[in-house]
């Protein structure tokens, strides 16, 4: 399982409720709806860093 840390995030809240329909809609929590958009966002821009996988554990 993923390392997760928590933290506090203000947002407005229409982006919020729009947010909590989207993720009713593919039958996601919210927070996972968010780290959904993030992922895809940082995908989007080239700067997601790929997950590790066994056979890269320890190379950089």
């Amino acid at each position: 399982m993923a390392d997760r840390k928590p933290f506090l995030l203000r947002i407005d809240r229409r982006v919020l409720d729009d947010l909590q329909r989207w993720a009713n809609d593919d039958l996601r929590s919210l927070n996972g709806q968010i780290e959904f958009v993030l992922r895809r966002a940082l995908a989007d821009a080239d700067r997601l860093t790929p997950p590790k996988t066994r056979g890269n554990l320890g190379q950089r």
